[in-house]
């Protein structure tokens, strides 16, 4: 976080009110079926559906991102914020430390003074101008609305999800849950922000199980699953795994930052062994050049086992999305890579429904067919001694960063609430 909004100087703070740590229940969701689900397409599309439902809220809203900016984007969804919690919405906002580190001490405080519930996760001043807070992030992208509609997906609130942002715009996916499955995201969203709320009781998980299994397959059915640095540090990892093993005629991943452990790219190969037209679509055109760096190390590893790898070179990729045969498919803030498999905290939906499913495809498709290029063994990089030198060393690094990853700074998640300024309307919801 920035000195600036570090430095309460200019703020004549009074007491914040009393804040919960995360719990660090232990809560594993199920499939809930009935649902409507929707994909959303970049910031055109996902925007004017998010601020639609926050300018329509009743009693609550629930949002958290790793990156608000103040642009154009950030500012709309700053007056939203505060519209709502003038009248009376309980409005509760959670910001990482570092992806809005650079947020000005005005824009913060012109939400608190509102009557926002603002808190920044594990903040922490610049030392010698330099961020350091680097690891284990609140990279969740989720926005709950009255408990009746839900967003999570990858694409944060900028402006650089935007087509007219230029060519550093980004191409991005989320989607909007409405039904069932919502329950399960609220009750989430509300662990996460430091509400206290009800574990779901051992009986309760028994009767989910049991609904699950009355669901037919084309039920719409979803499920919330989530990366911790506690008891689901491998979750996410496990169902692209479980579901790459079952697969039996295509894989698609779409993923913006492709560096996985060495056990998914076994099952992304050996998927495409046995058959399955595997496919991968990955940034050709980075917003970080280490990112295409490190995914092209995997591809003659993937290439010779015939998995197909498509680079998106229009602008940068930086969706999170798969889906495998004609039913199953996930979206939200998971890349493939250590950060997000090890480090950060994620949340995923899972989705089983063939319309949804085709429709992603199709989506996808278009995608690697008019604005990608197919990589192959003979334009893959590659080549030299050195190549092969840091492939092994990098295949290494892939088999052993989940435990070293354990060796890095690990903390109790922690939610500072923003001070709001002596003499501030205190809005209750209604």
């Amino acid at each position: 976080m920035s000195e600036q909004l570090m430095d309460n100087t200019t703020i004549e703070a009074i007491p914040a009110p009393p804040m919960h740590e995360p719990t660090t229940v232990d809560v594993e969701y199920g499939w809930q079926g009935n649902n409507r689900v929707e994909l959303l397409e970049n910031g055109e599309a996902y925007f004017p559906r998010v601020f639609e439902a926050l300018r329509q809220a009743q009693s609550e809203i629930l949002l958290e991102t790793f990156i608000l900016f103040e642009d154009k984007v950030g500012h709309e969804l700053q007056q939203i914020l505060i519209d709502a919690a003038q009248r009376g919405v309980r409005t509760t906002v959670s910001l990482d430390g570092f992806g809005c580190g650079e947020l000005s001490t005005a824009f913060l405080t012109a939400l608190t003074a509102a009557g926002v519930h603002l808190q920044m996760f594990d903040p922490a001043p610049k030392r010698l101008g330099i961020r350091v807070n680097w690891f284990r992030r609140l990279h969740r992208k989720i926005v709950v609305v009255d408990g009746t509609v839900a967003f999570v997906g990858g694409i944060n609130f900028s402006a650089d999800h935007l087509a007219d942002f230029g060519p550093e715009a980004k191409q991005d996916y989320a989607v909007e849950v409405q039904g069932p499955a919502v329950a399960d995201i609220h009750h989430f969203a509300l662990m996460q922000c430091g509400r206290p709320v009800r574990a779901k009781y051992w009986w309760q998980r028994r009767r989910q199980r049991r609904t699950e299994m009355a669901f037919s397959e084309h039920d719409g059915q979803v499920r919330l699953v989530y990366r911790d640095n506690g008891e689901h540090s491998t979750d996410i990892e496990q169902v692209y795994r479980l579901a790459l093993r079952k697969a039996q005629r295509r894989v698609v991943i779409a993923n913006a930052y492709f560096f996985p452990g060495f056990r998914l790219l076994r099952e992304i190969r050996n998927a495409a062994r046995r058959g399955v037209d595997v496919r991968l679509i990955l940034q050709g055109q980075p917003d970080m050049l280490v990112a295409k760096l490190a995914a092209r190390m995997t591809y003659d590893y993937l290439l010779k086992s015939g998995v197909k790898i498509y680079e998106y070179c229009d602008r940068p990729l930086h969706g999170k999305v798969a889906l495998v045969d004609d039913e199953w498919s996930t979206v939200g803030s998971s890349n493939l890579d250590p950060l997000s498999l090890s480090m950060n905290l994620e949340a995923n939906v899972l989705i089983r429904d063939r319309s949804f499913n085709r429709y992603l495809f199709k989506r996808l498709q278009d995608l690697s067919d008019h604005h990608c290029k197919m990589m192959s063994p003979d334009n893959a990089p590659r080549g030299r001694i050195w190549h092969m030198t840091v492939g092994f060393l990098v295949f290494h690094f892939l088999r052993h960063f989940p435990a070293w990853a354990g060796w890095l700074p690990a903390h109790k998640p922690h939610l500072k609430p923003y001070p709001r300024p002596t003499g501030s309307a205190d809005h209750e919801p209604r």
